[in-house]
């Protein structure tokens, strides 16, 4: 899994970089490997001999420590995620309560990055973070509500499968729960720091956030971790909304093919909001937050627990009733 996802993100920078020349009528990488494939693995190359500088007042240990929490919690959240039927390192009930557990805990890399680097444009940004994160992984939190209610259960299998009707997809969840894919996938934005709330990483306001005094190999793996967290997010929509590995067409054949797809084409979105999308103001992100989404999500749960409960539309919203 680890091979797996350090070879995404080698691909997703390139095409992160493609895409981002593409909006703005440039060519990107094209000069290194052919249409500029090795371009990632040259940029990484010059990270990893670069000299690695440390800051002379900065607590070293935890100065080396935080980029390593930020990869290694974003590659342990891929544990229980499943690629294609029974394709996981860890089939357990709780998966989405360890994913969210896990990902909660990479808000630590940064906030242990932004203080230990004796800085104050770090520091402000690692405060940024910390408040970001966690006001939008409520907001994550609560959209997945709605779908274990739906489900019956917090299996992602078990959400999959629930989502396996005659209808193909119109059948998965993306249509139950349509409100809440906006939600979800905003706050996924939020959550992972990218455009527009890329706030912690802010260059007009920070020059580069928590990441100021970092370089070398510790800069690739702040670098690295947030993208295979983007791809883990990715992974959690094609999973939660749109039947994971489950074909569109219920006479083509369920597959792996269809998960990488899903997740590719949300990568893409990711990619394009980056582009052409303006930054946020802090308090704008902050009131979006907490007076826009913690509201109407929390609303949707009462709502969603109302229709399963009474089978007002009769399984669309209770699934766990017919298995699937």
């Amino acid at each position: 899994m680890a091979v797996f996802l350090l070879l995404s993100a080698y691909f997703l920078i390139y095409a992160d970089r493609k895409i981002w020349a593409a909006v703005q009528l440039r060519r990107g990488p094209n000069v290194v490997g052919a249409f500029g494939l090795l371009q990632s693995g040259a940029d990484m190359l010059k990270l990893v001999f670069k000299e690695i500088v440390v800051p002379a007042g900065s607590d070293k240990f935890v100065f080396f420590l935080a980029p390593v929490v930020s990869f290694v919690m974003a590659i342990l959240a891929w544990a229980v995620i499943p690629l294609n039927d029974g394709w996981q390192l860890s089939n357990i009930n709780v998966a989405i309560l360890y994913v969210f557990a896990i990902s909660s805990l990479e808000v630590y890399g940064v906030i242990m990055g932004g203080w230990a680097s004796n800085s104050k444009y770090p520091f402000l940004g690692s405060l940024r973070s910390a408040a970001q994160m966690i006001s939008y992984e409520v907001s994550i939190g609560l959209v997945i509500i709605g779908v274990i209610i739906s489900t019956g259960s917090m299996n992602f299998g078990a959400i999959v499968e629930a989502q396996d009707t005659r209808y193909g997809i119109f059948g998965w969840y993306w249509l139950p729960h349509f409100p809440m894919l906006f939600l979800f996938f905003i706050s996924a934005l939020a959550e992972t720091n990218r455009p527009p709330f890329d706030l912690p990483e802010a260059e007009s306001e920070l020059v580069a956030g928590f990441q100021v005094e970092y370089s070398s190999t510790p800069f690739l793996l702040f670098m690295a971790g947030e993208l295979i967290a983007v791809f883990l997010m990715c992974a959690l929509t094609s999973l939660l909304f749109f039947g994971g590995w489950l074909s569109p067409i219920p006479a083509l054949p369920d597959g792996i093919f269809w998960m990488l797809l899903k997740m590719g084409f949300f990568f893409f979105i990711f990619a394009m909001i980056k582009a052409i999308t303006p930054r946020y103001r802090y308090d704008q992100l902050m009131r979006l937050g907490w007076k826009v989404f913690l509201p109407f999500s929390l609303i949707w749960v009462v709502f969603v627990a109302f229709l399963a409960k009474f089978e007002v539309f009769g399984s669309l919203y209770a699934r766990y009733l017919i298995g699937g």
